[in-house]
C-alpha cells in the first residue's frame, strides 16, 4: 500500500484519485491517517487535484486539534491503494509493525559496503519486491440502485428499459429492475447495476441514460453502497 512519492505530481495524482470517492484516508471521520498523509505533503496539491485539494484544506483546518483526532498515526506505507509503494522522501515511520510495508530490510550500516553485502541486499530486496507483485490487487466495486423517471404516464416502460440495458460497459452489470408507482398513473424505472469503481462513475451513467430524452426525464441515485 502507498501513494508513491507525495511530494511528486505522480504521487499526488494517485492521492486524487484515491479520495475520488473518499472523504478522509481512513473511515468516515478524520483521524491520525489524516494527519500522517497531510504532514507527507510539501503543500496543498495544485486546482485541478480537485479531490486531494478540497481534502488538503478540510484536514488544514484541524492542524491546531490534530494531536486530538482519534486513531494511531502508522508508516505512511500502510495509507493509500494497494500496490503502490511508498518512496515519499522524509516520510518515515509514523509507527505501526505491518509485516510488508514496515520492514526494515537493510539495517543502517553507515561503514563502507563489501561487494558481498551489496549481492545479499539486492537480492533480498529483489525477493520482498517479488512477494509484494504476489498479491492480489483488491478491486473496488459499488453496488448502485437507479431511479430512472419517465416523461408521463404515457411513456413505454418496457422500452425505456430495453434503451437503458442497452448501455454495455467494461466493469458495468446490470441486475433486477422493477415499476415503482409515483403518483397520478406514473411509474418510475428502478434499476440496480454493479460497477468497477475504477471505470465506471455515476455521472456517466447518468449521462448515457438521459441521452434517451424520447422517455427519460431524470436519473436520481436511489442507493450507493461499496461493496
Amino acid at each position: 500500500m502507498g501513494f508513491g512519492d507525495l511530494k511528486s505530481p505522480a504521487g499526488l495524482k494517485v492521492l486524487n484519485d484515491f479520495l475520488a470517492d473518499k472523504s478522509y484516508i481512513e473511515g468516515y471521520v478524520p483521524s491520525q491517517a489524516d494527519v500522517a498523509v497531510f504532514d507527507a505533503l510539501s503543500g496543498a496539491p495544485s486546482a485541478d487535484l480537485c479531490h486531494a485539494l478540497r481534502w488538503y484544506n478540510h484536514i488544514k483546518s484541524y492542524q491546531k486539534e490534530k494531536g486530538s483526532l482519534p486513531g494511531v498515526k502508522k508508516a505512511l506505507g500502510q495509507y493509500g491503494p494497494a500496490g503502490v509503494a511508498d518512496t515519499t522522501s522524509g516520510g518515515g515511520n509514523a509507527g505501526g509493525d505491518d509485516e510488508d510495508d514496515d520492514i526494515d530490510l537493510f539495517g543502517s550500516d553507515e561503514e563502507e559496503e563489501s561487494e558481498e553485502t551489496k549481492r545479499i541486499k539486492e537480492e533480498r530486496l529483489a525477493a520482498y519486491n517479488a512477494k509484494k507483485s504476489k498479491k492480489p490487487t483488491l478491486i473496488a466495486k459499488s453496488s448502485i440502485l437507479l431511479d430512472v423517471k419517465p416523461w408521463d404516464d404515457e411513456t413505454d416502460m418496457v422500452e425505456m428499459e430495453k434503451h437503458v440495458r442497452t448501455i454495455q460497459m467494461d466493469g458495468l452489470v446490470w441486475g433486477q429492475s422493477k415499476l415503482v408507482p409515483v403518483g397520478y398513473g406514473i411509474k418510475k424505472l428502478q434499476i440496480g447495476c454493479v460497477v468497477e469503481d475504477d471505470k465506471v462513475g455515476t455521472d456517466q451513467l447518468e449521462e448515457l441514460i438521459t441521452a434517451f430524452e424520447d422517455y427519460v426525464q431524470s436519473v436520481d441515485i436511489a442507493a450507493f453502497n461499496k461493496i
